[in-house]
């Protein structure tokens, strides 16, 4: 399967395969992908270009700017799979192409089947990565995982104790020191099936 992204719209997630030297990113119904639903988003907001080996992105003068796992960028970024994009109000989540990916048609997800396994978890590192997700199955249209004060306060532990679990997970899950590593964790965990919609709707509903 080729590099795609991941795209939350009103009417559901849609994937959209990356393909040719250049994807454009904007409102208007020209571009390679519109956001034709999203007021905030420019006409034309963002490009993203092919470099052979990987795939990156540039904001091209956007009213509201572009953000890289919650860094807003001002130059060309390098995208790795996993990476959250943010358009205006809009939500896409880059997936890098592996060999034997596969996404059944119309299958719910957040992302192409797991190819790789999760790591050896404890049962308290998978507490807090359900904790870590819960949000992302909220009727939000724009959700980000939880904060580390609500992850303390749900699990009943201190701050200290949450950012260590979250410091061995990152470490587990091979997520880069820089931007928003906790939207990073949230996505690879999801895509790599440490944690499942099943899992975190049954968390709500019991937190219910």
């Amino acid at each position: 399967m080729p590099s795609h992204l991941e795209i939350r719209k009103p009417s559901g997630r849609e994937l959209i395969t990356l393909s040719g030297p250049r994807v454009t990113v904007g409102k208007a119904s020209t571009n390679s992908v519109s956001l034709e639903h999203d007021s905030t988003v420019s006409r034309l907001h963002a490009v993203l270009d092919n470099l052979g080996f990987a795939w990156s992105v540039r904001d091209v003068g956007s009213r509201n700017g572009t953000y890289l796992n919650g860094e807003k960028i001002s130059a060309e970024r390098v995208l790795r799979s996993g990476d959250e994009l943010r358009v205006g109000n809009s939500r896409l989540i880059f997936w890098e192409a592996k060999e034997g990916d596969q996404t059944a048609a119309g299958e719910e997800t957040f992302a192409a089947a797991p190819t790789e396994p999760p790591p050896q978890l404890t049962r308290r590192e998978l507490e807090v990565l359900v904790v870590l997700c819960r949000p992302l199955v909220s009727d939000d249209p724009f959700p980000a995982p939880a904060s580390v004060r609500q992850m303390a306060q749900d699990l009943f532990v201190t701050e200290a104790a949450v950012k260590q679990h979250l410091q061995n997970l990152y470490d587990k899950f091979a997520i880069p020191a820089e931007g928003e590593r906790r939207v990073r964790l949230a996505n690879e965990a999801i895509r790599r099936g440490a944690v499942t919609l099943a899992m975190l709707r049954d968390s709500g509903n019991q937190e219910g």
